[in-house]
């Protein structure tokens, strides 16, 4: 079965070259734990491969033999703009692998569909001048899980999309949208993605989430990686474990590894160590 590379160096190495080809992976973490920051190295490390193989290598390595890159990366977000979240990225890795990387990263802001009928001031998030009908509109439902779909739908096929983010969608959960619509957007994603044949990260706060939204959207998804603080002594530590991925957990079960340190570098993120049952 082909492989989606993630663009984590050690983590693609111990899968086999990456996620199985169409599948949906919920990326559950903790503010500041480090699964903002694997979407992130996920869309650039990837991008990177496009516009200069040279410092791929160079932060990345060889691909597995059983790896195929996207063929594009896009990088969706409900909240942000391209300029701002380049901004993002270059604040924790190097600038030289955002500013190439994200060439090859299409931006898709769905930021004036969600904040369109919300009491933000439209010059907050649109640089037009609103129009009489727009005014008139800002009061009229947008289908923003509709626009999302069609995005979806143009882009996925043997590409790497990452959607920012479902915590968003929470937070907008009123008559417009409800729960039910994200749950089961969710599991046509899941559906389509098997079609598709790319790889679809979709990251989420937990935080933000009942106990059972939460376990609605593993069940739902291909494979949840859960990134979290691990306190001990005088030190906190990053982790990741892999709650549940079909196809990529038996491996790590196989080389009895129970989580993951992770880190921050110039790259984006990294494992940093491994922890296996003794």
């Amino acid at each position: 079965m082909e492989r989606i590379p993630f663009g984590i160096s050690q983590l693609d190495s111990i899968i086999n070259g990456g996620a199985p080809a169409g599948s949906v992976v919920l990326l559950s973490g903790e503010a500041g734990a480090g699964s903002r920051e694997f979407m992130h190295t996920s869309a650039l490390i990837n991008g990177l491969e496009k516009v200069d193989s040279e410092l791929h290598d160079l932060y990345y390595g060889d691909r597995s033999a059983d790896a195929v890159a996207p063929d594009e990366v896009h990088y969706v977000s409900f909240t942000t703009n391209e300029s701002q979240l380049v901004s993002e990225m270059q604040l924790a890795m190097d600038a030289e692998v955002v500013d190439k990387g994200s060439q090859a990263v299409e931006f898709h802001d769905l930021s004036e569909r969600y904040f369109h009928i919300s009491p933000v001031p439209r010059d907050w998030y649109a640089s037009e001048t609103a129009s009489i009908t727009d005014l008139r509109a800002r009061h009229e439902r947008e289908d923003l899980l509709g626009t999302l779909g069609m995005v979806l739908n143009e882009v996925s096929a043997d590409n790497l999309v990452v959607i920012d983010s479902l915590s968003d969608l929470v937070s907008a959960t009123d008559e417009e949208v409800s729960w039910s619509d994200i749950s089961s957007l969710v599991q046509g994603i899941q559906k389509a993605a098997h079609q598709w044949g790319g790889l679809i990260l979709l990251h989420v706060n937990p935080e933000t989430l009942s106990s059972v939204q939460h376990g609605q959207l593993v069940d739902a998804s291909h494979g949840t990686m859960e990134f979290a603080w691990e306190s001990g002594g005088s030190t906190r530590a990053r982790t990741l474990v892999v709650q549940q991925f079909r196809g990529v957990l038996s491996q790590i079960e196989d080389e009895d590894i129970v989580q993951f340190e992770t880190e921050l570098g110039d790259a984006g993120f990294d494992i940093s160590d491994v922890r296996k049952i003794r």
